[in-house]
């Protein structure tokens, strides 16, 4: 009974969150007037979520329906792979936003020619790419390790930290990896997203206006609350040197990043945004205008 809730409850925020990402996603391809670097940043991150949900919560949803719930090892180091290569990615993707928001706070004169449509691109481009390759080595490191004996993995996904405690070995250098691998990847990029907003904040109260205070940074207060969820579970359950763990609280941690956040993040978006939401009203009202029969 239990397992029935909880797949109805976890379908319909999968489904809420493929629709939230991908009404983001082609309102913002659509609609001329955003056609601006800091959207096309976020339609790539709505992207990018429709892809980090789908590596964890189809299975998820199998699971919650099957008495044998199983995966292959290549299966396994599969989802692993793609998990953390997308999240490395949306790591990288977010510094690339908070960028675009440094730029256009702090050097508006600058902006136009430096952040091009070009850049977009290639930033977008570097930052899909550089997620893809930051894994690589810990899943071979995985690969090779031997696992004995039966092998129930104590998480709600495959992931790097419960497959290195089942291990019939030691895996010291792996978790070592693991640690240098996450530490470059969340705290240089959570440091340089930190470092953009205390610019940005410097900027934004030098302004004398209380108006042109507000608008300045409610530009980029959406981008901020998705940067703290994001990184302040990722941070704890990633950046740590030590091979056991407290499994009620990854298991929790991995719910708010894996489910919740890109759940939040279609909401925090679409809430926040006024030229967002209108950007969706005047599409669906096209849509719905040119259905209608004429008289």
């Amino acid at each position: 009974h239990i397992r029935s809730c909880l797949f109805v409850l976890l379908l319909l925020v999968y489904l809420f969150t493929i629709g939230g990402n991908m009404l983001i996603f082609l309102v913002i391809r659509l609609d001329a007037a955003l056609h601006k670097p800091m959207y096309h940043f976020v339609s790539v991150l709505s992207f990018l979520e429709l892809w980090y949900t789908a590596t964890t919560m189809p299975k998820m949803l199998a699971n919650l329906l099957s008495e044998k719930k199983t995966i292959s090892f290549a299966g396994c180091l599969l989802q692993t792979y793609f998990f953390h290569s997308l999240g490395a990615s949306e790591c990288y993707l977010l510094t690339a936003m908070a960028y675009d928001r440094y730029l256009a706070i702090c050097r508006p004169l600058h902006y136009p020619s430096i952040m091009t449509t070009a850049l977009c691109v290639k930033m977008a481009a570097g930052c899909w790419t550089c997620g893809f390759l930051c894994p690589i080595s810990e899943v071979i490191l995985v690969s090779q390790l031997p696992f004995c004996n039966y092998n129930e993995i104590p998480h709600i996904f495959c992931d790097f930290p419960p497959l290195l405690s089942l291990a019939c070995k030691d895996t010291s250098t792996n978790v070592l990896v693991d640690f240098a691998v996450n530490a470059f990847i969340i705290l240089i990029t959570f440091l340089f997203i930190m470092a953009s907003y205390g610019r940005i904040i410097g900027a934004v109260l030098k302004i004398k206006t209380a108006a042109g205070r507000r608008k300045a940074f409610s530009t980029c207060a959406s981008h901020l609350i998705v940067v703290l969820i994001f990184f302040g579970s990722i941070i704890f359950m990633y950046v740590r040197l030590k091979k056991s763990y407290s499994l009620t609280l990854d298991r929790t941690l991995a719910v708010v990043y894996s489910v919740l956040t890109p759940l939040a993040n279609p909401i925090i978006y679409s809430l926040r945004n006024k030229e967002l939401i209108q950007a969706i009203k005047r599409t669906f009202f096209k849509k719905v205008e040119k259905a209608s029969p004429t008289h």
